[in-house]
């Protein structure tokens, strides 16, 4: 028995013991299947991509062979969700089933730990950094002062409640401005270097996907070294990586620098001419905004940096000449400042001009505007720095046809796999079609999605999902609604996404209607979720920059290789908030007509969703949903 099949078989004999431990455990051929190739992936040091549907126990699949395999292993996921149920649940369980010992570890990015050396500063009297800017609370720094000198990690998510973003600006640093343990008073004490050192000694290290990002953006400067990388929800690995491999310019970032000026250089000047940038920039990137930048940067945008360009030459100057042995933590502040300013200088000229290869845009607010720089295909980078330097497993409950080619998977070095759901969605579930709605470009579509909602939330008795492609139309679907229904709409941005799945859940005779930020990572099982109801087939918008571009780099094949795969596999995951168990019951509701209509890609979307009964009649969605309201049923 080679390597490959010795891992494999003891992969499925620890994997059958640990499910029968469990609660109502079964062994499901799917799981087993995914360890199996898990197992010779990691062997054979082959690549592997996965596609598990709901209700597989993907987590286990994976995590199982690769702990056996006695290498390291860093574990990627796309949600803080996820992230949480790995570290406090899945791998707490194997530590105490598996029989080989194994130590984990959580990594989070750097701005996500309190700074000790930062707290001791404002501690000391650092009033002329809080002066540059909106000043944050007194009293919420000085809560959050006593908070990091009892915590055990300075991990921001502990928190009792979400501090601002200007307190918690005060109280931590990013990448940008650490100068690393060895240069810094507190480096012996300092939470996220004690939880790189934990990670570092870990077999088992737990990120997220944007971190890891990072990691591959720097050459591999964030994450110790490690055999294996299993990225989990890899549908959102191409466009993870394209931003944490970009550049991102806002005017925070010239406040933060006058901040870090105004603490050790007594230039008032200086000082005020950098905090002056913050304002220049967001006035320059006003009128830019939804716009994609080509070529060389002009007009007001360019003027605006060229003359940052000289006054933080001006600011590296200044920071030069003060003396390291200055009293108190001048020397610290010093190097972070240093630090600081090379790389928004680094950044500064970086957008000046947009080069083959990459896309610029400016999105945001029209307070809070923002130059996005990223560039347009992630493969070249992921062929450098991932394919050749480790084992990848990429995983996930929905994977497009063209992952492999997007992230520049090796043709040859990588093996792919299937292996379904366990859920019987013929029984479970129906996808009902409204194919009888106007096109979605049409000015009646609005009024009769209101229509088709109103009729189905009623058949449902609340119980509702409400997926929605845009804000506008969330919007006007809560504003058309709510007097119309006998049951209460819970609305996105009204409370913390967390209170308001936690409200959602224990409230059947609700409704909750949310955007993209719900489409996934939201579990909600049971019969408080009976329904959900997807308002247009999310495709990207024409005018969205990055995939613009991506259009025109892949020609003739645009719309197979970017428009389809982001709508299906998107949709997809829309949908799947519907069937968590194996218990569940109900109807996804596509209130797109093209669905239906579509001869170029009907079939391309309806094969990419769970197999669920199929109806155009609103009248057999509306008896089933009717149905599921009978306790007996249930």
């Amino acid at each position: 028995m080679g390597p490959s099949d010795r891992l494999a078989a003891n992969a499925r004999k620890a994997l059958e013991a640990i499910t029968a431990s469990l609660p109502a455990g079964e062994a499901r051929t799917g799981q087993l299947d995914m360890a199996e190739a898990v197992a010779g992936a990691v062997a054979g040091g082959r690549h592997l991509v996965v596609q598990a549907g709901t209700g597989t126990g993907k987590t286990f699949a994976y995590l199982v062979p690769v702990i056996l395999s006695g290498r390291k292993v860093v574990v990627a996921t796309a949600t803080k969700a996820l992230q949480d149920q790995l570290a406090g649940k899945d791998l707490p369980y194997l530590a105490e089933h598996l029989e080989l010992p194994f130590e984990f570890a959580v990594l989070k990015g750097r701005s996500n730990y309190v700074c000790l050396q930062r707290v001791r500063e404002l501690g000391a009297g650092d009033q002329l950094a809080l002066d540059v800017g909106p000043r944050p609370p007194a009293e919420e720094i000085a809560a959050l002062s006593r908070w990091a000198e009892s915590s055990e990690t300075g991990d921001r998510s502990e928190l009792d409640r979400e501090p601002s973003p200007r307190a918690w600006a005060a109280v931590s640093v990013g990448p940008r401005e650490c100068p690393g343990a060895g240069k810094c008073p507190k480096g012996d004490v300092c939470f996220a270097e004690k939880a790189r050192r934990a990670a570092a000694e870990a077999d088992v290290v737990v990120v997220n996907t944007h971190l890891y990002g990072m990691h591959l953006a720097t050459g591999g400067a964030v994450l110790p070294e490690h055999d294996i990388v299993v990225v989990d929800e890899a549908h959102q690995l191409e466009d993870t990586v394209a931003a944490t491999a970009g550049v991102e310019l806002t005017g925070g970032r010239f406040t933060a620098m006058a901040r870090s000026l105004a603490a050790i250089v007594d230039d008032a000047e200086l000082v005020e001419g950098v905090d002056e940038l913050a304002g220049a920039w967001r006035a320059a990137l006003a009128e830019e905004r939804g716009r994609r930048l080509r070529g060389r940067l002009d007009g007001e945008p360019a003027r605006v940096l060229g003359l940052a360009r000289a006054r933080l030459e001006q600011v590296m100057a200044a920071l030069r000449q003060v003396p390291d042995d200055g009293p108190g933590d001048v020397a610290a502040r010093k190097v972070r400042a240093l630090q600081a300013a090379t790389s928004l200088i680094d950044d500064v000229d970086a957008v000046q001009e947009v080069r083959p290869g990459e896309v610029s845009w400016v999105e945001g607010t029209a307070e809070h505007p923002v130059l996005r720089l990223a560039p347009i295909d992630v493969g070249e980078l992921l062929a450098e720095s991932l394919w050749p330097r480790c084992t990848a497993v990429l995983t996930s409950a929905t994977l497009p046809a063209a992952l492999p080619e997007r992230v520049g998977l090796p043709e040859d070095g990588f093996d792919r796999l299937d292996v379904g759901s366990p859920f019987d969605y013929q029984s479970q579930a129906v996808l009902y079609c409204a194919a009888h709605l106007p096109d979605p470009r049409s000015a009646a579509f609005d009024a009769a999605v209101h229509d088709e909602l109103a009729a189905l939330i009623e058949a449902a008795g609340g119980r509702t999902m409400a997926l929605f492609t845009s804000y506008r139309a969330l919007q006007a679907a809560v504003e058309a609604l709510r007097p119309r229904l006998r049951v209460e709409v819970l609305a996105q941005d009204e409370l913390p996404k967390p209170a308001l799945v936690a409200r959602f859940s224990a409230e059947p005779e609700t409704c909750l209607f949310a955007t993209m930020g719900f489409w996934q990572g939201v579990d909600v099982p049971g019969d408080t979720l009976t329904l959900v109801t997807i308002d247009r087939l999310p495709f990207p918008r024409p005018d969205d920059p990055l995939f613009q571009a991506r259009r025109e780099r892949a020609r003739a094949d645009a719309f197979r290789l970017v428009d389809l795969p982001r709508a299906t596999t998107l949709l997809a995951q829309g949908a799947g908030r519907l069937i968590r168990t194996a218990t569940d019951r109900g109807v996804v509701a596509v209130l797109d007509p093209r669905l239906a209509t579509s001869a170029r890609y009907r079939w391309d979307v309806v094969n990419a969703l769970p197999p669920m009964r199929r109806t155009r009649d609103r009248a057999e969605a509306e008896a089933f949903l009717r149905s599921l309201r009978a306790p007996a049923v249930r």
